[in-house]
């Protein structure tokens, strides 16, 4: 058995690895006879005029190339937005990056001209529509009287407040005008068929980049309550609390909701999600001699709670032996978050396993515990998460270092720089929440 931290990046770049955008189109999309098949559904590509591509997310770019290669003189053109660093090149598709977690111009820009093509498909056309993580900030339109630099302030607070994705979704639909199934209205009359990678607990499609094809079941009433639980009135600009009252009060238009005619030419598909990475995972794991249990994919919480629960895991293991014998690995997914409360840098899976390895402190024996981000990048770091181990305590003593002081201050990145315990991938070109994986051997 190879030693444990290089055993714990085998398992995870295997996870990463099995929910690359182009992997996924390869095994689940086809084109035979003019009928394109996805997943287990069927289109008779006879019945459309012109096909489009268009979509937002980090792993657009790369589903868009591998459907040229697919659909080739089919498609007519198209318009993708990507974060930054995660483009690949495409011959008929037009790739834009722009600004993520915090929507910038390139947003903007690039979401009018996916407006523009939507514009000119008709009834008699098929708009494909390649949507995954990092959607939500790529892609925005939007209302009058909401500027970007208010909507940057709004999200810049929600994503330091805590607030879980599916929170800071609602508020950002309703300050949206393609968010919340308003894109799919603005593709009618044509048919829309939605490719989804999915970064959502348990595959919502009304959350996913923030629905912008799917219906919506949250409200502008929603949308207030969350800023009321994070006391947001006095913290950002009043034009946005002005706008969410005013579509409370039913002055301004609501997202598009479940039921609603314009859906009956709208096709939603999940091509990949948590658990496929995480059942990658697993069999590289057995493979590598370890008994895999995968604990849950739908992890939520604050990420040092999380870490406290990993580690709780992992002395179970080496107190009983279970909940699988050794040598074992543990496999969790899902998102959690952090509230920010000192000055550091980091993200929560580097602070996810800080919090771990503080648990383990008094732990002798030997074990991994690490966390990564599937798209590559945790929080504003060059870094997708960390892998904590007992040889860190060694040179914490050695270096003078103490990790509560770099966990109080969210300052997880500079404590795994210093003790050599980064994951770094670069830009995976997916991205599908994140892996958190125990071994014991």
């Amino acid at each position: 058995m190879t030693d444990l931290k290089s055993a714990a990046k085998q398992i995870i770049f295997s996870a990463i690895d099995a929910v690359k955008p182009e992997k996924l189109v390869r095994r689940q999309i086809a084109l035979h006879n003019n009928f394109l098949k996805i997943g287990s559904r069927q289109f008779d590509l006879s019945n459309f005029r012109k096909i489009y591509i268009v979509g937002a997310g980090k792993a657009s770019a790369f589903m868009a190339r591998e459907l040229e290669n697919i659909l080739g003189n089919h498609i007519q053109g198209g318009m993708v937005v990507v974060k930054y660093g995660h483009g690949a090149p495409c011959k008929r598709v037009k790739i834009l990056e722009a600004g993520h977690p915090i929507v910038d111009q390139n947003s903007l820009s690039a979401t009018e001209e996916i407006l523009q093509i939507a514009l000119l498909a008709g009834d008699d056309d098929l708009v494909l529509c390649l949507i995954s993580g990092g959607g939500s900030a790529v892609l925005e339109a939007l209302p009058a009287g909401i500027s970007l630099e208010d909507l940057r302030k709004v999200s810049g607070f929600l994503l330091a407040s805590g607030a879980n994705i599916e929170e800071i979704n609602t508020v950002r639909k309703h300050l949206s005008l393609v968010k919340g199934g308003q894109l799919a209205a603005r593709i009618a009359p044509a048919t829309c068929i939605s490719i989804i990678l999915s970064d959502i607990v348990g595959d919502p499609l009304e959350a996913i980049a923030s629905g912008p094809t799917a219906p919506d079941s949250t409200t502008f009433q929603d949308a207030l309550a969350v800023l009321r639980k994070y006391d947001a009135e006095n913290e950002i600009p009043k034009s946005i609390i002005a706008y969410i009252q005013k579509g409370a009060d039913g002055e301004a238009s609501e997202t598009l909701k479940p039921g609603d005619p314009l859906f009956s030419k709208v096709h939603n598909i999940i091509l990949g999600n948590n658990l496929e990475a995480l059942h990658a995972a697993m069999k590289t794991a057995k493979g590598l001699g370890f008994h895999t249990l995968i604990l849950s994919s739908r992890l939520q919480g604050e990420a040092r709670e999380a870490g406290k629960v990993v580690a709780a895991v992992v002395q179970e293991l080496l107190a009983s032996n279970l909940p699988v014998p050794r040598p074992a690995g543990i496999l969790l997914g899902g998102e959690t978050t952090v509230t920010l409360k000192g000055d550091g840098k980091g993200g929560r899976n580097q602070e996810l396993a800080l919090a771990a390895l503080l648990a383990m402190k008094n732990v002798k024996q030997e074990y991994a515990i690490a966390s990564c981000g599937t798209d590559g990048t945790d929080g504003p770091t060059d870094a997708a998460g960390a892998i904590a181990g007992p040889g860190i305590w060694d040179k914490c003593r050695s270096g003078d270092i103490n990790p509560q002081e770099y966990l109080d201050n969210n300052d997880s990145y500079h404590f795994w720089q210093k003790s050599n315990g980064l994951i770094v991938t670069g830009p995976t070109g997916t991205n599908v929440m994140d892996i958190i994986l125990a071994l014991v051997p």
